[in-house]
């Protein structure tokens, strides 16, 4: 590549231009600039050729089109190496662009303020930046282009240090980053879009995936420490973050790739309930929850569910804490987090007294599933995915599979355990009573020992407590250790070819069998 001598800068983000771009003149390269920029430019003292003065034609359209012009994107891609292009250029007089420096309108952070109008929206869809990264990107060979301020102190150094060029190495880097630019840009535009027309109604779902995400931090490692880790978050759609990547770190260690997906059980768990209610969780299993009247009450029972599996454990609670929440969660033993909606003053100052525990707010708890969201699954080559697991069918619609009929308190505790399932491994068994749970049976190949160990869990609590099963019960043999354990009333949804023998099992010992129509696995 020659030396760079001319550069086009038309920047939206303007954050530490002006050194930049004096640098550039340093070197003696022509600057050619737009509408904000060169005004900028102008009033550092630095001399600047208008766009309109380099293309002979103006500005129009409100600044909707500037830089979309033959002489812009020819100077850009004129191939250095090619004669026919070098010899086409002279006769048309086309003067080669050396350097793109350009950034794109801000449309994330506009779609994020809240009560935007379509109309200001629409504005922020930069269509001349993009062009202009796409046409320097592409011509990478001949061009440079540098797409974030970020990038600025590298490419001035290097382009000081050799005498006004940039290496291949460099400008195909720049490139690279720059086609990310443009992909992350307009898949954002494509999420917001298709979030503010709504949830669609086509059902076999859209013919291209479109994903767009930022990194927000690369973590020490993944699962284990031979794996890389990093964090990524979703655009900011409708206002904050939503879910954990809204979170804000009061106290403690760094965050690890397993806290991340234990906070985000733990918060997902708490949200669904709107009693006071406390989560604790351990590789993404609850190991106990439980709503009271008080959130103090909620993390003692949830952690009293299991306490042992609870050692090293992550809380998620769905109201505010207070001293006395705080002092039951610091008296609970060995925590990694805590997870909720704030913290008053003196919670916080009990909780931070414990100096490895990571402590973390979500001030728009609301949101953590407020977004119409679909769930991913990796796989070899590919992607699975599918809806949010919703439960669609309320207690009313369930069926009375036996004569004996719950009672109100029985039909309460059934529909605690059977939102708890929707959150634990399948083949999922959850033991609740008084809206607590006192025996979980998670991540079984087969759903007898995923019972077997609930009641094991739940001991002499079993008796007179109820019991849900997020999947059919493909044989009798479950409920019978449920019945002879005690267990009053048995919520599942039915199903299996099995069910007359199943139902036949708790019709013998008067217990109420309750079908809900609707199964919840969670792989």
């Amino acid at each position: 590549m020659k030396r760079i001598r001319r550069a086009l800068v038309s920047v939206s983000d303007k954050e530490n231009l002006i050194p930049f771009v004096q640098g550039l003149r340093r070197l003696g390269v022509q600057i050619i600039s737009t509408g904000g920029t060169a005004k900028l430019l102008k009033d550092a003292g630095i001399p600047v050729k208008a766009i309109a003065e380099f293309t002979g034609f103006p500005e129009i359209l409100t600044g909707r089109v500037k830089t979309l012009h033959p002489k812009v994107h020819g100077g850009i891609l004129i191939s250095r190496a090619n004669r026919r292009h070098l010899a086409e250029a002279k006769r048309l007089g086309l003067e080669p662009i050396d350097l793109v420096v350009v950034n794109l309108y801000p449309f994330e952070e506009t779609a994020a303020r809240p009560g935007v109008s379509w109309a200001k929206l629409i504005e922020q869809i930069d269509i001349g930046g993009v062009a202009l990264m796409r046409s320097a990107a592409k011509n990478f060979s001949s061009v440079g282009v540098v797409t974030a301020s970020s990038q600025y102190q590298e490419v001035l150094r290097e382009l000081n240090q050799r005498g006004g060029q940039l290496t291949h190495a460099t400008r195909m880097r720049l490139a690279v980053e720059a086609f990310s630019q443009c992909a992350y840009y307009d898949a954002v535009i494509h999420q917001v879009l298709a979030h503010r027309q709504g949830p669609s109604r086509r059902s076999d779902g859209p013919s291209l995936l479109v994903l767009a995400a930022r990194k927000r931090q690369t973590l020490r490692y993944g699962e284990n420490p031979h794996q890389p880790g990093f964090w990524y978050e979703w655009p900011r759609l409708t206002g904050g973050a939503l879910g954990i990547s809204g979170a804000r770190q009061l106290h403690g260690k760094e965050l690890s790739f397993n806290n991340l997906l234990d906070l985000d059980a733990a918060l997902s768990m708490a949200s669904g309930f709107s009693k006071p209610t406390a989560a604790v969780v351990k590789h993404a299993n609850p190991c106990g929850i439980a709503s009271a009247a008080a959130l103090s009450r909620a993390v003692a029972r949830a952690f009293a569910t299991d306490p042992v599996s609870a050692f090293g454990g992550i809380v998620g609670v769905n109201r505010r804490v207070d001293p006395a929440a705080a002092r039951a969660i610091a008296g609970s033993g060995f925590l990694e987090c805590v997870v909720a909606p704030g913290f008053k003053p003196e919670a916080l100052r009990i909780l931070t007294v414990k100096k490895n525990l990571r402590v973390l707010e979500v001030p728009g708890w609301g949101k953590a599933r407020g977004r119409n969201c679909v769930d991913f699954k990796p796989i070899g080559g590919g992607l699975l995915v599918q809806g949010p697991d919703r439960i669609l069918k309320p207690p009313s619609r369930w069926r009375a599979a036996t004569s004996a009929k719950p009672t109100a308190s029985q039909m309460r505790d059934l529909l605690f355990a059977w939102r708890v399932s929707q959150h634990v491994r399948s083949n999922a068994i959850v033991v609740v009573k008084d809206e607590a749970t006192v025996g979980i049976g998670a991540g079984q190949p087969s759903r007898v020992d995923s019972v077997r160990i609930a009641l094991k869990k739940a001991g002499r609590r079993a008796r007179g407590a109820v019991l849900a099963s997020d999947g059919f019960f493909p044989k009798p043999d479950g409920p019978r250790l449920a019945v002879r354990a005690g267990i009053a009333a048995i919520a599942q949804p039915g199903g299996s070819i099995q069910d007359p023998a199943v139902i036949q099992a708790a019709q013998r010992a008067r217990v109420p069998m309750l079908m809900t129509g609707e199964r919840h696995f969670r792989h």
